[in-house]
């Protein structure tokens, strides 16, 4: 798995560094001092954001299982004060799967909200699919 451009590096911000830390390693526990308690996950399939860092790590964590393989990378980044774009690629059941993470922190570089979308039509159908199994796996949503 490649997350980051190495040129890339004196940019990149702190929470941003962090992220990449904790996707590489498929760290789920480490999404607790990166997201803030009020965090918001927008899903490319899911109509209504995820709000709440339960909610928003539990998605996460189902995107590490289904998203982040050897093929996963990041060619692209673009970074802000507080937001990065971040453009994704990876190739799920043969099918290459392109999208954006955009992503924002508060002063403290806690995640507060995280979009993710995706395309062709074909991968959304396919990540949707996967998702969808990996959160039902996962037994009942968080109160």
């Amino acid at each position: 798995m490649s997350i980051a451009d190495p040129s890339l590096a004196a940019a990149m911000p702190e929470a941003i560094r962090r992220w990449h830390a904790i996707a590489q390693a498929r760290d789920v526990a480490g999404l607790g001092t990166l997201l803030a308690d009020d965090a918001v996950f927008e899903s490319p399939v899911v109509h209504t954001p995820q709000a709440g860092k339960a909610l928003v790590t539990r998605y996460l964590a189902a995107a590490f299982d289904v998203l982040n393989n050897e093929a996963f990378h990041y060619p692209a980044q673009w970074f802000g004060e507080t937001s990065a774009v971040l453009e994704f690629v990876t190739e799920i059941d043969g099918i290459t799967v392109n999208g954006i993470d955009m992503i924002n922190w508060d002063t403290d570089g806690r995640i507060t909200h995280f979009k993710v979308m995706i395309r062709p039509l074909k991968a959304i159908n396919l990540v949707h699919e996967k998702m969808r199994e990996r959160l039902l796996a996962m037994g009942p949503r968080p109160a």
